[in-house]
């Protein structure tokens, strides 16, 4: 049986792409891999020994995630696949209405300019139109919004609301090409606005620099034919998809996790939304986001074109989309695979009983694991200006670095224990309890589960989190040989 790793979870399984696996049914295949790959245990299965919420298991295009399929005996030539989040579409009709497709008018240099969009017959002067009418709603200007945001300007889309609170850093330069050297600095959304301007200066273009929250989401969609998810955090995933479906407009889901990418569509015609796919979320620090883990540069442009072809065709009506799938894109390795998504009749948010009602009452720190457990000890942190004091007073420490070994390959934290999270348990008597231990990856999320991790294995040394990661310590400057870092 061949069995494909997603590319989030190959760290667990050696690395591996896929594995020959001698087994009959999903069981037997889970039984195998943990087995042989003890540390994958803690990704696919929770505390009580249940598969995790964010892992779905599929064999051939069908989703077998329930334990009531594990026994099922699998045809020898069937593929079994892994995928966690990263987190057959039929034509509809266009999500624009005719009226407003009617009042839509175009002068001499629209017709110019759009002029092999009107000599496609799926799209023509009708389609077109449509375009023109519809107001879209893009989340994140990064990788995934840098082509998306591009491409909806250039087919016309009249009105374009891009939404995002970051500013440009050169190392967005690599691979979110809506920026260049010239915005480093200047808000994302600022740099999106001139890239529009310079294509279509027509266009009704809104910058909305801030955060989403629960507060304000409803405003900010409020009005808009259609929302495309770009961002790269759990906590913005499901926020956007639950005030989705609650306002009942349909969302274009794209994720995207240093080779591999995925493109969906949810709360269409009554169809699945992303809790029907992933009930829940990783736990913070289990799986690296994008901005963590890196991408290869092209990816963002493969899997955001992508994404801004499935809002083409909603907005038409033409073709078939990825209603009830989601497209899986592996660019090293150059698999596509479409699967299916069902509606799950039991969704506390679009399911036949629902219990969320509206993003204000639903607390999405605590269903991402952001907030602090109240009853759990508080991990104490470190700021590093703090930090980079200890080091120039030459004070004892023990620094732990749980990073991923490409990341350490591109920065290097000197005189560091390199232990990854799977192995700290069974590695705790490497540390010297007579000193403080400072744990240090890119943005003080994993380091912080590494904490909890030694903590529930009976570690009871003195241990700190570096707050905000390495990436709050480039910036520090030391008195010898210019920087530390």
């Amino acid at each position: 049986m061949k069995v494909y790793i997603s590319a989030t979870l190959r760290n667990f399984f050696g690395k591996n792409e896929s594995l020959d696996v001698e087994a009959a049914n999903i069981k037997a295949i889970l039984d195998y891999l943990t087995d042989e790959y003890p540390e994958a245990k803690k990704i696919l299965f929770d505390d009580s020994e249940n598969l995790r919420g964010f892992v779905q298991i599929y064999v051939g295009e069908e989703n077998k995630s329930d334990k009531s399929y594990w026994k099922e005996e699998i045809d020898a030539g069937e593929e079994v696949l892994l995928l966690p989040a990263i987190a057959g579409g039929a034509p509809v009709e266009s999500i624009i209405s005719d009226d407003r497709r009617k009042a839509i008018t175009f002068d001499d240099k629209e017709v110019e300019r759009f002029s092999k969009h009107l000599m496609l017959r799926d799209i023509g002067v009708k389609g077109q139109k449509r375009i023109k009418s519809a107001r879209v709603v893009v989340v994140g200007a990064g990788a995934l919004g840098s082509p998306v945001i591009q491409y909806l300007a250039a087919a016309g889309v009249g009105t374009i609301k891009v939404v995002d609170f970051d500013e440009v850093s050169l190392e967005n330069i690599q691979n979110q090409i809506l920026h260049t050297s010239r915005d480093i600095h200047r808000p994302k959304v600022a740099s999106a606005r001139d890239k529009v301007r310079n294509i279509d200066r027509s266009i009704q273009f809104e910058d909305v620099n801030l955060q989403l929250t629960a507060d304000n989401i409803y405003d900010v969609i409020d009005g808009y034919d259609l929302v495309i998810d770009c961002t790269d955090n759990y906590k913005s995933r499901y926020l956007i998809n639950d005030a989705c479906v609650l306002a009942g407009i349909p969302l274009i889901f794209a994720a995207i996790f240093q080779f591999e990418g995925q493109v969906g569509v949810f709360n269409v015609n009554n169809g699945p939304c992303l809790r029907c796919l992933y009930p829940k979320p990783p736990e913070p620090g289990l799986v690296p986001t994008c901005s963590e883990g890196g991408s290869i540069s092209p990816l963002g442009g493969i899997i955001g074109s992508i994404a801004a072809n499935e809002a083409l065709k909603l907005i038409i009506g033409i073709g078939n989309h990825l209603d009830g799938q989601i497209l899986v894109v592996d660019s090293l390795y150059l698999h596509f695979r479409t699967l299916n998504v069902d509606k799950n009749a039991d969704c506390p948010l679009c399911g036949f009983a629902p219990t969320i009602t509206t993003v204000e009452d639903f607390d999405y720190e605590d269903f991402c694991g952001l907030r602090e457990d109240e009853d759990e000890e508080p991990i104490e942190s470190v700021e590093p200006d703090e930090l980079a004091r200890r080091i120039e007073a030459n004070e004892p420490i023990t620094f732990v670095d749980v990073r991923e070994p490409h990341e350490r390959a591109v920065l290097r934290f000197p005189n560091a224990i390199v232990i990854p999270i799977g192995q700290l348990a069974r590695r705790k008597n490497e540390l010297d309890k007579s000193v403080d231990t400072i744990f240090i990856c890119k943005q003080g999320q994993r380091s912080a589960l590494a904490i909890r991790t030694l903590r529930e294995a009976g570690y009871d040394g003195s241990m700190y989190n570096l707050k905000g990661g390495l990436d709050e310590m480039k910036g520090i400057i030391f008195s010898h040989e210019g920087a530390w870092l």
